[in-house]
């Protein structure tokens, strides 16, 4: 009797997972998985990583081993896979079924084992990867593993005696963001040779970048305006809830997350976030990294992000799905001052890297040019000038050679003892005489009087820019003092640029994808959301939005023509199909 031939990496794309073809450099990871060959892959977020192990997976012979930093991520992906007909499990402190899933792996009836790195470095979890075959190591989030990463995690540096151990095993490590020098780490921590090393690209089209310095008053109006669910990042667990409350004030749906909650109203809101097609969640950090909700319209910064790689990530979050996204940063002068001044807590030895962080993101929120270009220049790409989908490329800002006015600035803090604030120095600049003028002698300075009408005008968007660029520092008491380039630009040897809107240009994010006022699209997604509520999972575990539109555009009429919408599998089709066909009928 002839053997069966193993299905193709095509094949189980269209019948799990109901595509017709990979997207971006999914195939050449895949085929190097298969090969067995060790694998870096560096995708975006969106770009579809997890299915680069899944469909090994199932193609391959023993279980594949996911090595994850949180629960919830875990949990998440878990359900994903279900749903596609994957048989996929974890293995975590939060599970009450560890005997029944331990079993299972033994037995050889798991596609996907999902463990945390603390678990996986464990001895006892090493014995047990001995008693059954392993197909495949897949480290998830693999930036974790490098110190030059944005996030860090000492446990991901214990996995390579368990990799070692296995050596005949493949890996393939996954993350969105990592720049040249953490790439290589992650390689070298993880025994991966440079030429396994595989960059997709970091760019994702479509989302909007925006970024405007500007009070964070004013976060409540922008988000009311913003269609989907969304999360806003703010930098303490106090902004989390004042902000929450304002949003609420505006009539959306929202909730905040941040360590200080208890643990269960914390995985609450998660999981009613996750569940939810237009909530926002305001929320320090850390939230995020553990959830895999694609259908996320828009991520608001109140406040400056770590550095590049941590904004990448965290503004990453939105638009997964592929649909248009914004990704909306508040920022302030002062952040700057605070980010540069905690560069003195850091050892030594990281002051010079971290300190190019802080310079990168200046760069990023000052640039009058492409934004989504300073971005990707940052990881070592060559974009095209213009992106067509950022603040600056659809509203291009006045750009001014603010080179002379900076030098009367900076010369007016240096005049005045660099101890007052940018009202006092206004004031100075601008000859405008009051009681602490006269007290200090600050009306008889070279400097009182010297700018007009026009120049004052320009003054506080001068302050945060050389305040971003640490040419003026604040103290704790906010006067300012010289630093950086200062005396540089004073002499003349450097040029200062800064870029305003131009009067009337809306900054706001773009119009939503899904169709409005389509009563068959809205019909679809009430189904959707029924059904999700019956097998107690987000929507978008059932179809993607995406999919939802398909349906409404071509109006399907059996079940063979359904199954030949993208992001419709077998499994899903049999699960599902009749109950959207229905639908569809009445319209």
């Amino acid at each position: 009797m002839a053997s069966v031939a193993p299905p193709t990496p095509t094949d189980v794309l269209h019948r799990l997972f109901g595509f017709e073809g990979f997207r971006r450099q999914q195939e050449q990871v895949v085929t190097r998985v298969l090969a067995g060959q060790r694998t870096l892959a560096i995708m975006p977020t969106g770009a579809g990583k997890s299915l680069c192990y899944q469909l090994p997976a199932v193609i391959m012979d023993g279980t594949c081993i996911v090595i994850s930093p949180l629960i919830a991520l875990m949990h998440d992906q878990m359900r994903a896979a279900d749903a596609v007909g994957i048989r996929a499990a974890t293995l975590t402190s939060a599970d009450d079924n560890r005997a029944e899933t331990i079993s299972r792996f033994r037995a050889g009836e798991l596609d996907l084992l999902y463990v945390a790195p603390e678990r996986a470095s464990g001895q006892e979890f090493r014995n047990l990867l001995r008693e059954t075959k392993i197909a495949l190591f897949a480290i998830d989030e693999a930036h974790c593993v490098s110190e030059w990463g944005h996030d860090f995690r000492p446990d991901y540096r214990l996995l390579r005696p368990l990799l070692d151990d296995f050596a005949h095993v493949p890996r393939l490590a996954l993350t969105a963001t990592a720049d040249t020098h953490t790439r290589d780490d992650i390689a070298e921590q993880l025994g991966i040779a440079k030429d396994g090393i595989m960059v997709a690209g970091f760019d994702r089209p479509n989302i909007r970048y925006i970024a405007e310095a500007g009070a964070n008053s004013g976060i409540a109006s922008l988000v009311k305006g913003l269609p989907g669910a969304g999360i806003v990042y703010a930098q303490t667990r106090d902004r989390t809830e004042k902000i929450a409350a304002q949003i609420a004030e505006t009539g959306r749906r929202v909730l905040y997350y941040h360590a200080g909650m208890e643990p269960q109203t914390r995985a609450r809101a998660q999981a009613e976030f996750v569940s939810s097609e237009d909530m926002v969640m305001v929320a320090t950090v850390a939230f995020g990294m553990g959830i895999d909700k694609p259908d996320v319209r828009f991520v608001v910064h109140a406040g400056l992000p770590k550095s590049i790689e941590a904004y990448y990530q965290e503004s990453g979050r939105a638009g997964r799905d592929g649909d248009p996204a914004v990704a909306h940063m508040l920022w302030s002068a002062g952040d700057f001052t605070r980010a540069r001044g905690r560069l003195s807590e850091l050892a030594p030895e990281r002051h010079e890297a971290e300190l190019a962080r802080v310079d990168a993101l200046s760069h990023l929120v000052e640039t009058p040019g492409c934004r989504r270009a300073v971005l990707l220049r940052h990881f070592g790409e060559s974009p095209s000038e213009t992106c067509g989908n950022c603040d600056n490329c659809m509203h291009a800002p006045d750009v001014h050679d603010a080179t002379e006015l900076s030098r009367k600035l900076l010369s007016a803090a240096y005049r005045t003892g660099q101890r007052f604030g940018m009202g006092h120095l206004e004031k100075v600049l601008a000859g405008q005489q009051d009681e602490r003028i006269t007290q200090f002698g600050h009306d008889q300075l070279s400097v009182f009087g010297i700018v007009d009408r026009s120049e004052a005008a320009m003054l506080k968007p001068l302050s945060r820019a050389l305040q971003a660029r640490g040419a003026l520092v604040a103290n704790e008491h906010g006067g300012l003092k010289l630093g950086g380039d200062a005396r540089a630009i004073m002499r003349g040897e450097q040029k200062v640029e800064i870029a305003l809107a131009k009067p009337g240009n809306a900054r706001r994010g773009g119009r939503p994808e899904n169709p409005i006022g389509n009563p068959l699209f809205e019909a679809l997604r009430a189904k959707r959301r029924t059904l999700a509520e019956n097998v107690g999972v987000p929507p978008y575990v059932i179809f993607h939005d995406a999919t939802l539109r398909e349906m409404a555009l071509t109006r399907p009429t059996d079940i063979r023509a359904l199954g030949r919408i993208s992001g419709v599998g077998a499994r899903k089709l049999e699960a599902y199909g009749e109950e959207f066909l229905s639908v569809i009928a009445q319209y």
